[in-house]
């Protein structure tokens, strides 16, 4: 999972990373933790329709399918959604819950990269708030506080245009390939783009790495670019996948998925998540401000986000919910939806790094990837 930059917008450093975090902060209202609690959920919906807005911030509606989450959140309880800043970063939501402290667009829910949360917690910005599906979350995917919680992950995956390459390649070893000279492309540059960033962390676990040392994923791109296939554009959207300029993406599984879709028609995308090794993966969490400016309506967004329904939006949107686990244990997830997804087994296997693993990374990628890595 990869760290934050503070000054990238959401498709780039600035809107990944982890942690495993605690801390305290003081509740707005100290009284409702979740709807399972107190007065429940009928008075919840009833005190979050009297405050009849929600503020959120940093969502763009193509991500992770907000936008059918936010319309359809709308559509069910009739409190509209104002969503400030779609493509800002976790840095600049943090700055706003500070500087619009005490006023009406104050933002009320924060989808934020783990490494922001952390400095949340320790700033007591944030209120805890646990909802009513609390229990079926993995523990490493949430502060035992409630003070924030994992909504969805994703993983790093491979996509190939097939009007061009042939031929997919499935794994770490096929990328080095004669045949895909020239053809492969990351999202930016793993210096400052959270996907690429990713790429090379991945990479490093499928090549004799591990979350403790990247520095195999960096000599691994580095043959890339010695053997002349790595690309060097910057695959930051569909647009040189889909025409072929750059038919090998490394990028997000719900990047290429969704690209995959889209294509239909202009381009025929294969996505895998690399084989025979360690995936990679990375998680977005929810927070609550301590002043938000509705606070009732950001205890149902999280309801909603939580619930099996919301859920299962994110996972149409190919990001893989929280409690994808606790989903397919219930048998939830629809058969045509599963025949989507790349297959289920490497995400079982998901391990995020903690924050110190991805600082020492990041050191170690500075260093070397400019050293070694030439195109």
């Amino acid at each position: 999972m990869t760290i934050e930059k503070p000054l990238f917008g959401r498709r780039d450093y600035a809107k990944l990373g982890v942690a495993t975090m605690a801390g305290a902060a003081l509740a707005t209202v100290p009284g409702l933790r979740s709807a399972r609690a107190a007065d429940g959920m009928d008075a919840l919906i009833a005190a979050a329709k009297k405050e009849g807005k929600l503020n959120v911030i940093t969502l763009p509606r193509d991500w992770a399918n907000y936008g059918a989450i936010m319309d359809q959140f709308t559509a069910k309880y009739g409190i509209v959604i104002d969503d400030a800043n779609p493509d800002g970063s976790s840095a600049q939501e943090l700055q706003a819950v500070r500087t619009l402290k005490g006023q009406d667009r104050a933002p009320d829910a924060l989808d934020i990269g783990p490494s922001f949360a952390s400095i949340g917690v320790k700033q007591k910005l944030f209120a805890p708030y646990k909802v009513a599906t609390w229990d079926s979350i993995p523990d490493g995917m949430k502060d035992p506080d409630g003070l924030w919680v994992a909504d969805y992950f994703g993983v790093v995956s491979i996509a190939t245009n097939t009007n061009v390459a042939k031929n997919a390649p499935r794994s770490w070893a096929d990328l080095k390939k004669p045949e895909y000279k020239g053809m492969i492309a990351l999202n930016g540059s793993p210096l400052g783009a959270g996907a690429a960033f990713a790429a090379v962390f991945a990479a490093a676990m499928g090549n004799g790495g591990s979350l403790d040392d990247i520095a195999p994923g960096v000599q691994y791109f580095a043959e890339l670019a010695k053997l002349g296939n790595l690309n060097p554009a910057a695959a930051t959207g569909p647009a040189l996948l889909v025409s072929g300029q750059a038919p090998i993406v490394i990028n997000w599984d719900y990047l290429s998925l969704g690209y995959r879709d889209a294509a239909v028609g202009k381009a025929t995308l294969e996505v895998v998540v690399p084989e025979g090794s360690q995936p990679y993966g990375s998680f977005y969490c929810q927070a609550i401000p301590a002043d938000a400016a509705h606070p009732n309506a950001a205890k149902l967004w999280q309801e909603w986000l939580y619930s099996d329904e919301g859920q299962l939006l994110f996972l149409a949107g190919y990001a893989h919910p929280a409690r994808y686990a606790d989903l397919a244990k219930r048998g939830l997830i629809p058969a045509s939806l599963t025949a989507k997804l790349p297959p289920a087994a490497p995400y079982a296997d998901i391990k995020f790094a903690t924050q110190d693993q991805v600082a020492k990374a990041q050191k170690t990628l500075a260093t070397l990837w400019p050293q070694l890595v030439h195109i």
